[in-house]
């Protein structure tokens, strides 16, 4: 009966204690429950689209422009030669632009008269010249138009060994050029860009890839 009674006392003090061993889901749970990792960690683990626009701070889409090309057909075949031109709204712009002068060697204008008798005496000397009919320098004698300063000088002190009363002076002069613009998601237009590069085949003066005016961009902190 005593042997009975101490079994029962045993049992008892088991019960009491095994909670606290196997925890509330039993076995070893307690134990491991601190290696295992947090859900915040298992969902950053796995891999995640970025947009081009999230990666850059630019919510909207690029506005691409590149220049310069030679001519209009050039342009304009560079656009047929496109396949999603009509989707990125591809447009070739006209522009005038101001070139570096080039340098004139000339005789000053002088009376219509003494200007035309100086330049037939000029031709029959042999001298490459021509007479300015129009402009600020009517009735001048041209004697070289230059795009090297060295050459021109070169040439004018030439003329005044020959004792001809020859200055230098500035040509002002502007080119007709064209460009390519159109507008496209950020990683479409730099798939595009690379696509009228390769078409060219030589290098452009410029490449601009902006955000198109009027789309908002998140604010960075400073």
């Amino acid at each position: 009966m005593r042997w009975l009674a101490f079994v029962l006392v045993l049992v008892s003090i088991g019960i009491y204690y095994l909670p606290d061993f196997a925890g509330p889901s039993g076995g070893m749970a307690k134990v491991a429950s601190g290696s295992l990792p947090r859900v915040a960690s298992l969902k950053s683990s796995e891999p995640r689209n970025v947009e081009v626009g999230e990666a850059t701070g630019q919510s909207g889409p690029s506005c691409v422009r590149l220049g310069w090309i030679e001519s209009a057909e050039r342009a304009h075949r560079l656009v047929d030669n496109q396949p999603l031109a009509e989707e990125a709204g591809f447009t070739v712009e006209e522009v005038e632009r101001e070139l570096p002068p080039l340098h004139w060697v000339l005789i000053p204008p002088q009376p219509e008269d003494v200007a035309l008798r100086q330049f037939r005496d000029i031709q029959r000397q042999g001298i490459d010249s021509y007479l300015v009919t129009e402009g600020e320098n009517r009735n001048a004698i041209s004697l070289g138009l230059f795009e090297s300063r060295e050459s021109a000088i070169s040439v004018l002190e030439e003329k005044k060994r020959q004792n001809l009363n020859a200055v230098l002076v500035n040509f002002p002069r502007n080119q007709i050029s064209y460009a390519l613009s159109f507008e496209a998601e950020p990683e479409l237009a730099e798939e595009l860009v690379q696509a009228v590069k390769a078409d060219y085949g030589s290098n452009f003066d410029f490449v601009e890839i902006r955000p198109c005016e009027g789309v908002a961009t998140p604010e960075k902190n400073p």
